[in-house]
């Protein structure tokens, strides 16, 4: 489980980079990454397994972070087009 949280963390933060309809994809991958990261992180579990999974539980996390910031950025833009609209 760790390497496919692994690996949606990776592509989380490729989807942060692309323009468009890739923000919430990179918002749910992030989640996802973050959530079973977190879950892969645990003491029975191998040590490369461990390390994949608190790799990709931080990775996803910042990439989650970041696809947050920008959704508000656009927010913020778009509110301050309406005020200047009308």
């Amino acid at each position: 489980m760790g390497w496919l949280s692994l690996m949606s963390a990776a592509l989380a933060a490729v989807c942060v980079a692309l323009p468009g309809a890739g923000l919430y994809a990179a918002m749910g991958l992030g989640l996802f990454a973050t959530a079973t990261g977190l879950g892969a992180f645990r003491h029975d579990r191998l040590p490369r397994a461990r390390l994949a999974g608190a790799g990709a539980a931080t990775l996803g996390g910042i990439a989650l972070l970041l696809a947050s910031v920008r959704y508000g950025l656009a927010l913020a833009a778009l509110s301050a087009l309406t005020r200047l609209a009308g």
